[in-house]
């Protein structure tokens, strides 16, 4: 039943299927199966900041496999926070000197460190998401390649309490309002909350098919690879129909699953529109992914190009200037508080008791988060010069990573969703 227009949107479904399945999911799988792609730095081990819960899920398929540090390319090793070679051979202290101008050489040695400090500070005010420190001791690579995001068997009340924490506490609903479907609760078929959903702003209302949307996406990867057989000599994984209906299929959830379906396809219009409007950062000669092996990353410099571009040529983008648009003061205050919401969502990821869950959910919520700073930082993006370091606006490798790997997630829930189709029209 998901097809035709979306809403707050000038794009359908059909259009988005056959742009994503045919020409951009192809070329964003090989980009994100190169070395630059594929090792991510996570920190698994923070404890959850808004409740005490020692529940590690121990279940085998719930666990993470860290990269000893030998098989991550030198390159990445030696500056996972830099983006170029040339970055690369500067020592951080010398960068971040030459950056302020050389702070006034006069000024005390406090007063240089206070400064580099509001330089730091300014940094972190654009950023959605509440990133691991990747210098603390238990950060630690994972080649995401070896840790597929897939069915683990983590699910019931604990799975359940983040979820319901991310949607009452962090998507602007008063608690009044029930969602659709919430168990024992004198459910209204979603009356009263769709009916609340329309009476508040567009932006509100976005926020709420981001999160709907991105559940929606985890939800199809893990019916799509689910544990359909677990012996002694072979475990495999496949796509579980059953799994699949009882989360999106029309009937069984009273009309929840293609709403949630048609809130993936505005995620995916968003993040889309980020990828097009970053081309500018990435185009610069400087910028390289740099991972030590040359012909390697200029390989993968002109692919990542390559998808921007067709990003970029999108015939029915998403029109983010809608966002934020009215009275200028009460916009700001909707954008921080929207900023701060979604910090809190990513913050929310380190009470997830299964620690593969975790990392997929701790990078997809810091790809998600890199795609809004891009959409509202569009003016300094604008400015990026064509040599040089690009002060007004920055992406760390951690978020470039998460940026392509999470859009890579919607991209192939996308692609999935045709094989489900596919695979329920030929049981009829």
């Amino acid at each position: 039943q998901v097809t035709g227009h979306l809403d707050d949107c000038t794009c359908d479904v059909e259009t988005i299927d056959a742009f994503n399945n045919y020409k951009l999911f192809p070329r964003l799988n090989e980009l994100l199966q190169s070395d630059y792609f594929r090792y991510y730095k996570v920190n698994l081990k923070k404890p959850c900041p808004f409740w005490n819960d020692n529940s590690h899920c121990g279940i085998r398929d719930c666990a993470v496999k860290p990269c000893p540090s030998d098989e991550v390319p030198d390159g990445i090793r030696s500056g996972s926070y830099k983006y170029s070679e040339e970055a690369n051979n500067l020592a951080e202290e010398c960068e971040e000197a030459k950056r302020l101008g050389a702070v006034d050489g006069s000024l005390s040695k406090e007063t240089q460190q206070a400064v580099l400090q509001w330089t730091r500070h300014d940094d972190a005010s654009d950023s959605f998401c509440e990133a691991d420190d990747i210098y603390s001791p238990d950060a630690e690579y994972v080649d995401l390649l070896l840790n597929p995001e897939r069915y683990t068997g983590y699910k019931g009340p604990d799975a359940w309490k983040i979820w319901n924490s991310i949607y009452e506490e962090n998507c602007f609903k008063p608690q009044n309002v029930k969602r659709p479907l919430t168990s024992g609760r004198g459910d209204d078929g979603g009356h009263t909350f769709y009916k609340w959903l329309k009476g508040v702003c567009v932006e509100k209302r976005a926020f709420y098919k981001l999160i709907s949307g991105l559940h929606a996406s985890i939800n199809i990867h893990l019916s799509a690879r689910y544990l359909l057989q677990d012996t002694w000599s072979e475990k495999k994984w496949g796509p579980n129909v059953t799994e699949f209906q009882q989360r999106f299929d029309e009937v069984i959830t009273r009309g929840e699953g293609p709403r949630r379906l048609k809130n993936l396809y505005f995620l995916y219009l968003i993040e889309l529109r980020a990828l097009s409007k970053v081309l500018p950062f990435f185009e610069r000669p400087g910028f390289q992914l740099y991972t030590g092996n040359k012909s390697h990353d200029a390989e993968m410099k002109n692919l990542l190009l390559e998808i921007l571009h067709l990003a970029k040529s999108f015939p029915l983008h998403f029109d983010e200037n809608s966002f934020f648009a009215g009275n200028k003061k009460e916009a700001v205050k909707l954008k921080e508080e929207f900023r701060l919401h979604f910090k809190n969502i990513s913050k929310i990821m380190d009470c997830v008791g299964c620690f593969k869950c975790r990392l997929w959910g701790k990078l997809q919520t810091q790809g998600l988060g890199t795609a809004l700073k891009i959409l509202f930082s569009e003016n300094l993006i604008e400015k990026i010069p064509e040599s040089g370091p690009s002060y007004g606006f920055q992406l760390t490798r951690q978020e470039i990573v998460a940026l392509f790997n999470a859009f890579g997630r919607i991209s192939t829930s996308v692609r999935e969703l045709e094989n489900f189709k596919n695979i329920l029209r030929n049981m009829r």
